[in-house]
């Protein structure tokens, strides 16, 4: 259903997939964890606890609420460690920052969070922060602003943001953005459209938003956009269907979103579904999995399919699991 070529990067045929396959993406994601034998499932060990959250995730944007709550608390639980307070990937894995807030997310989505050690939990994660503001992803000592994001939210959903030295964070933030207005890893690397939803998205919890030139970055992320309408990250770069959700959400909260061609977009996201399996690729033509899954249903959340639940743009998690939990997440009115 698709071609490629060097200035297009996917041209989206008359026959692709243009409506959203509902039913066929909860069979695929219902699916997906019942053959612990297949090669996908083992070989994705070493990030198992977000996949568990991209699945999650999607399937309560689909409105499905038939899940298996007590063997995802006893999975999210395995990969607790009591000892160093924070999750690993999976069973026995090292804790990190990332699948700490994987983690959370998860319990908070099951409605479990009052059985965590906060304490805990907060200790580990203040103890990753660094002078200069950074956080470690562990203590193996590597910084990325993924890193800040990730500490910035799994605090906020604790209730206990400012145990670590939020100014200090922000100030890091601030350190790596580039003279195109966008965000990188560290200080002086490349702007990369995943690193800008984490600064936003960070800048958002710590309701400091006002530090950006929001239309300098907005007009960055709306670059981003390709003939296609699909998406991507940094420029010469092919369309990608996470992008629909690393873009636009950073978008939706500095409120700018309308820049982009949402008919387009839209257009890119469905083409990129699996008419047979179900689930999302990248793009038209791959391999479907649920990291592209998630973030395509959550690209359309926001893109107003109100088939789908409605997705908190900063966080990731449904709206009203996030109105529930009374977090105040800052985002800019829209305006022309």
């Amino acid at each position: 259903s698709i071609g490629i070529n060097a200035e297009y990067g996917v041209i989206i045929k008359d026959d692709a997939p243009n409506r959203l396959f509902f039913s066929k993406h909860l069979q695929f994601l219902l699916s997906y964890a019942k053959n612990q034998n297949s090669y996908e499932y083992v070989m994705s060990e070493w990030l198992r606890a977000s996949g568990v959250y991209w699945c999650l995730t999607a399937l309560k944007l689909l409105k499905n609420d038939d899940l298996k709550e007590g063997q995802l608390y006893d999975f999210v639980m395995s990969c607790y460690s009591k000892e160093k307070g924070g999750f690993g990937a999976s069973e026995y894995h090292d804790p990190h920052i990332l699948y700490t807030l994987s983690a959370v997310q998860i319990l908070a989505m099951i409605d479990r969070l009052e059985d965590l050690d906060v304490d805990n939990i907060v200790s580990f994660i203040t103890g990753l922060q660094q002078d200069d503001g950074s956080f470690y992803g562990d203590e193996w000592g590597e910084v990325d602003t993924r890193f800040t994001f990730c500490a910035f939210a799994t605090l906020a959903l604790l209730g206990r943001l400012y145990d670590c030295n939020v100014n200090m964070g922000v100030q890091f933030i601030l350190e790596c953005r580039n003279f195109d207005g966008a965000f990188g890893c560290v200080p002086g690397s490349e702007s990369h459209a995943g690193q800008v939803f984490c600064c936003v998205g960070a800048l958002s919890i710590a309701n400091r938003l006002h530090l950006l030139d929001i239309d300098q970055l907005a007009w960055w992320l709306c670059e981003r956009q390709l003939p296609s309408g699909g998406l991507n990250g940094r420029p010469e770069k092919l369309p990608d269907v996470c992008y629909s959700w690393w873009v636009l959400a950073s978008l939706k909260i500095i409120g700018r979103a309308h820049w982009l061609d949402k008919a387009s977009l839209i257009k890119f996201i469905l083409a990129a579904q699996d008419d047979e399996t179900g689930g999302f690729a990248d793009r038209p033509g791959d391999m479907v999995d649920p990291f592209h899954t998630l973030f395509g249903l959550a690209g359309l959340s926001l893109l107003g399919d109100t088939c789908l639940e409605k997705v908190n743009p900063v966080l990731c998690l449904p709206q009203p699991l996030v109105d529930n939990l009374g977090l105040k997440l800052e985002i800019v009115c829209q305006r022309d």
